[in-house]
């Protein structure tokens, strides 16, 4: 239980004779308020991010006002230190209440300003500040100079104030419903640049008219002290939509891996293919077909359309630089190298810690993965610009099924926030579109053996078997992948090299993605290790 709401039913905590509108200027305030009270109520919000960390102090370290007709609330930048020699920063808007019907962890701070008592709570909680931010974007000038910076798109026209609501659990921002219409997204996360996901959106449905993602409507931005554009705020239509690829995938699945049994399919006399060719529907062995159902394939095609739309949408600006082709050049590859280098050392370190924890296939595997290191590491070194003749561009950069939305057969990408792993700098380096695709890919891989072990008990067949007939699955789907979105991007003009290179480029990244799965694998769940060290053995053994 944190100090202010144990204290809150004995006496106020905080007593202070300044406005509400004064108060940030108060030391003492700004003291306790840092050190007693936000360390407590940060380490318990979902969306924060340091939890494996241990937090050494939280600094102010800009605040600013987010106000009409005299309605003020306060929006924080608040930068958290860890004691291993890291800093974070987080949004919060705070909110002064004198009603009680908060429950105790909306309850920030219990306070008496200026002879009233109440209490601080994280504004989003309060409907009269949704408002506010409604009503700032839907009326915001075409060029505003302010530090607040509110923008609305064209899209955005006449709409006025219904309803708000939270758009239920997230990870790492807090998204909100007005209307039932639109979404806006506050990121809780912040860095001292526009945030990507902003960007992307942005470009993509103002700029391209991509019609398959949410079109941006508009957004909120802080210029800090420094003169940094911070993306506070996301405004998009909402997509009503029959849930994300992901579980659309695993309802496909587990229909497709029951017809061996209700089909009576014999596993070992089913045709396979070679990894990574390029498969049209007529190319897939009718065996299959009836195996898995067309409807399956038919829905790899248009996603495989979809990404290449996006990938031209994104490969076609010539004006913005943030947004034009780039070649490979040695400044990439220094960059690709080092970070490559850096993230498999940490995972060999993981896999040699964590062995004890696997066995089985999973356990043959990590010997694998243990035994080759030395070749592993040389395909990651591997890497020669001087002979691919491809181009790079602003990608997804955490592409998976997840972040696809399922409507009326067809799907929708949002999220482009970018790897979270990675800095604010390395999210928006152009990379080959096929980082994506080796993203796709490596969740369809995940589906599928997902589907075997979360329903290991409703299939006849050994384990073996199901992962046999997995690989020859996955091997389908993602050749009908390939072909689709290659074809797509070829007929538009999208430079992805010539054939040779597009496979070294693919394999490349399901390599790099494969191994940074890896450790969160080890980390949170070992049995499913398995996963991405089959994708790593596939590769190397290619």
């Amino acid at each position: 239980m944190s100090n202010s709401s144990s204290i809150s039913s004995v006496q106020p905590l905080f007593k202070t004779e300044k406005s509400w509108e004064a108060l940030l200027d108060n030391n003492d305030f700004v003291k306790i308020f840092l050190s007693d009270v936000l360390e407590d109520y940060m380490v318990k919000q979902r969306w924060y991010g340091g939890k494996a960390s241990r937090l050494k102090y939280i600094e102010l370290s800009e605040y600013f006002k987010i106000q009409q007709h005299g309605e003020i609330y306060f929006g924080l930048i608040l930068e958290v230190n860890f004691v291993e020699a890291f800093y974070q920063h987080y949004f919060l808007p705070i909110a002064f209440v004198t009603e009680k019907n908060f429950a105790q962890h909306d309850r920030i701070l219990s306070i008496s300003i200026a002879g009233q008592k109440g209490f601080i709570i994280d504004a989003i909680n309060l409907e009269s500040f949704r408002k506010v931010v409604f009503d700032r974007i839907a009326t915001a000038i075409p060029i505003d100079k302010t530090k607040v910076q509110y923008h609305k798109s064209y899209l955005l026209n006449n709409v006025a104030y219904e309803s708000s609501r939270f758009m239920g659990l997230e990870q790492s921002n807090t998204s909100l419903v007005y209307n039932e219409k639109y979404v806006l997204k506050f990121f809780r996360r912040i860095f001292a640049d526009k945030n990507p996901d902003y960007e992307m959106s942005r470009f993509l449905s103002e700029k391209k008219g991509f019609k398959n993602t949410p079109s941006y409507l508009g957004s909120i931005n802080l210029i800090d002290s420094e003169n940094a554009n911070i993306t506070i705020g996301l405004m998009q239509e909402m997509i009503p939509n029959e849930g994300d690829a992901w579980d659309y995938m695993l309802r496909e699945l587990h229909t497709v891996l029951s017809n061996l049994e209700y089909k009576n399919i014999n596993i070992e006399a089913l045709p396979n293919t070679e990894l990574y060719q390029r498969l049209s529907i007529a190319d897939i062995p009718p065996q299959i077909i009836d195996w898995a159902g067309l409807n399956l394939f038919s829905q790899v095609q248009t996603l495989a359309k979809r990404t290449a739309e996006m990938h031209i949408a994104l490969g076609s600006e010539f004006e913005e630089t943030a947004f034009t082709p780039s070649h490979y050049n040695g400044d990439y590859t220094v960059w690709l190298k080092n970070k490559m280098l850096y993230q498999f050392q940490n995972r060999l370190n993981l896999v040699e810690n964590n062995i004890q924890k696997l066995d089985g296939l999973a356990l043959t595997l990590a010997q694998e993965f243990l035994d080759k290191k030395n070749s592993i590491r040389k395909q990651f070194v591997a890497f020669d610009w001087t002979k691919l003749k491809g181009e790079r561009l602003r990608v997804h950069g955490d592409y998976h099924l997840g972040q696809v939305l399922v409507k009326d057969n067809d799907f929708f990408i949002l999220d482009f926030e970018g790897e979270p792993e990675s800095t604010i700098r390395d999210r928006k380096v152009k990379q080959p579109p096929l980082k994506d695709v080796a993203g796709l890919f490596r969740s369809f891989h995940y589906a599928i053996y997902a589907t075997v072990f979360n329903n290991i008990e409703h299939y006849k067949a050994s384990q073996d078997s199901l992962f046999h007939a997995s690989e020859i699955l996955y091997r389908f789907i993602t050749g009908l992948f390939l072909g689709t979105y290659v074809a797509e991007t070829q007929n538009a003009n999208l430079n992805l090299g010539y054939n040779q290179e597009r496979i070294f480029i693919l394999k490349y990244c399901l390599l790099e993605k494969a191994v940074y799965e890896l450790g969160y694998e080890l980390n949170s769940r070992p049995q499913w290790a398995v996963i991405p060290l089959k994708g790593i053995s596939n590769i190397i053994n290619h």
